[in-house]
């Protein structure tokens, strides 16, 4: 089982989203974890702290929160150990957007791209900033996480990168809508 990568379902999905399912604070901290990148091996060391294991894994599987997506090997092979994007690379800005076609896959794209950008781009400094996402239950809510998020990556990252993350983030947040101009710290970064 240490060597399998999970990722989150449709009613993982749902559950953080929403917490519809109801799940115990230490399983949804656990399947904020769970990325369909890391396997069970390096999530293992994250959750002791949480007082979580395996068997924590095995109920989010057995309650149909996660599914495995492949096996740690399978995805060196696929990939090759030289594909993967070092964490202080910044993605790339022209990346397609996902069909969002009304205001629930809105909400999970952000979400998404925020869990995403945050765990690779600030690790546990962005801890905080992820607890914030998860909390977020509305649009607008994001939006208001837009200027700490933009902040919090221009101090580890830099200009350069905080805009390109910016320029993915904003079609997101606003669809249809004019982005409002907003500045970053002492060098600042403006909207568009």
């Amino acid at each position: 089982m240490k060597n399998f990568i999970y990722d989150k379902t449709d009613k993982g999905r749902e559950e953080i989203a929403t917490r519809k399912h109801q799940l115990a604070p230490r399983l949804r901290t656990l399947l904020l974890l769970v990325d369909g990148k890391s396997s069970v091996a390096a999530l293992l060391p994250k959750i002791a702290g949480l007082g979580l294991d395996e068997q924590s894994i095995t109920e989010l599987l057995e309650q149909g929160f996660i599914r495995q997506v492949a096996t740690q090997a399978a995805t060196a092979e696929m990939f090759g150990a030289a594909d993967a994007q070092p964490a202080s690379s910044a993605p790339d800005a022209s990346a397609t957007l996902p069909d969002l076609s009304d205001k629930e896959n809105q909400f999970l794209a952000i979400y998404r791209f925020y869990n995403e950008t945050i765990k690779s781009a600030l690790g546990l400094r962005g801890y905080g900033l992820q607890l914030k996402v998860e909390r977020a239950s509305s649009i607008e809510e994001f939006r208001e996480l837009r200027q700490p998020y933009l902040e919090a990556l221009m101090k580890a990252k830099g200009k350069e990168i905080a805009k390109t993350y910016r320029d993915r983030l904003d079609p997101l947040l606003y669809m249809g809508e004019t982005i409002p101009n907003t500045t970053i710290g002492p060098n600042t970064i403006t909207a568009g």
